[in-house]
């Protein structure tokens, strides 16, 4: 790959940082900020896409996000919502009508959650947790698969968690393909049913348009054997995905130096 032409994409939680009980703890590895930003001067693109929204993204990423000279990226809410220049979120048009629905849906979901049961909502999107609950798995799965059949949301399984998000053609694997525009190679690192896209449209994009491409699985013990075998390669856990941008920036300074 020759980095000047390589889009570079990488999801957040359970790649750039661990997996915790509790979301709004999750920070990425140290290191990384640092390493995004080494990577960001010298590919054609860095992009971290994510199920979370820009102003939380902004929050653990904002310094390097905010690099006029060689800015990382932010898209959040898997393609619903990118960061501005100055980290504010950009909600696209088509999802916007699905905030009044998802406020309405995310009420409904917290009166009636068992205890430990986290419900997030994110603008047009909602997400159930219960990781600290998985005796309430199946409580879950039934109120989301209900809410969804009332409200026209669509369910899509996490890692303890579902999360219900409008019927739109917004996803990682339009990011990804839009990275991709103009670009001789992409690279792709995700960990979670929800990267699955990214990985389909990286295999679409080398077979159809003869892309250069390269799909990382960051794998643990709960990850879905989808995933890992939708990548070219896999690595564990984040600090698996860290290693591996690590050498790639390594590697870029290097060609770049030569």
């Amino acid at each position: 790959m020759d980095p000047a032409r390589t889009a570079l994409l990488t999801d957040f939680d359970g790649t750039l940082s661990p997996i915790v009980d509790v979301p709004s703890d999750a920070r990425p590895l140290a290191g990384v900020p640092q390493v995004l930003s080494r990577l960001a001067r010298r590919f054609a693109s860095v992009t971290v896409v994510s199920g979370r929204p820009v102003p939380f993204l902004w929050d653990r990423l904002g310094d390097v996000a905010a690099d006029p000279s060689a800015p990382v990226r932010l898209v959040g809410l898997y393609g619903m919502e990118s960061a501005g220049p100055d980290g504010a979120p950009v909600l696209d048009p088509a999802a916007a009508p699905w905030v009044a629905t998802v406020e309405e849906v995310a009420d409904r979901l917290r009166r009636g959650a068992p205890d430990a049961v986290l419900v997030e909502a994110k603008g047009p999107s909602v997400t159930v947790h219960f990781r600290l609950a998985p005796d309430a798995a199946a409580w879950v799965h039934e109120r989301t698969a209900a809410e969804a059949a009332a409200s026209g949301l669509v369910a899509h399984a996490g890692r303890l968690s579902v999360e219900l998000r409008p019927a739109l053609e917004l996803d990682k694997g339009v990011v990804v393909r839009a990275a991709a525009r103009d670009r001789r190679a992409v690279a792709f690192f995700g960990d979670d049913i929800g990267d699955l896209p990214a990985f389909v449209e990286l295999a679409r994009l080398a077979e159809v348009d003869g892309t250069d491409t390269v799909g990382v699985a960051v794998v643990d013990g709960e990850t879905a054997p989808e995933v890992a075998a939708a990548a070219d390669l896999t690595v564990d856990g984040p600090s698996g995905a860290l290693a591996v941008l690590t050498w790639l920036a390594d590697t870029a300074a290097v060609a770049g130096s030569a």
